[in-house]
């Protein structure tokens, strides 16, 4: 498989367990010093993922328009988005959709292509952003 073969299918694991919530896979796709969603390290970019889909519905990230270069073990990639989210609980009948675009910085490493630094950039935003939103406390 091409390197840009296998970068697609990194981003296209990465947004499946996202839509899954599959935590565990989202680590492994991270760098051990990766930076997104504003947060620096696997464990606390998952944590900033959960706290924007823990009380969400259904979500799908559908990705498009890939662009990559690789140059050596380094690559970088640019990547249309088109992220729907179902509301739940009190948000039940929302939605927020925000297509975007993907920029990924990507090192590769014994299991493949991982993100580095990534940055979601927001073109449209449509419903109600309050959808995202951490899951409810039990107690």
């Amino acid at each position: 498989m091409s390197d840009r073969s296998e970068i697609v299918e990194a981003l296209a694991s990465f947004a499946s367990a996202t839509d899954a919530r599959v935590w565990p896979t989202i680590r492994s796709l991270l760098t051990p010093d990766a930076f997104a969603y504003s947060r620096s390290g696997p464990d606390a970019i998952v944590a900033q993922m959960q706290a924007h889909l823990g009380g969400v519905g259904p979500t799908q990230h559908l990705l498009g328009n890939h662009r990559v270069t690789v140059v050596g073990d380094t690559a970088r990639s640019f990547t249309y988005a088109r992220v729907h989210h179902v509301g739940a609980g009190p948000m039940a009948g929302s939605f927020y959709e925000c297509p975007g675009e993907y920029d990924d910085s990507r090192v590769r490493g014994p299991s493949g292509w991982l993100i580095a630094h990534r940055v979601f950039e927001i073109r449209i935003g449509l419903g109600d952003f309050a959808v995202l939103r951490p899951a409810e406390s039990a107690g």
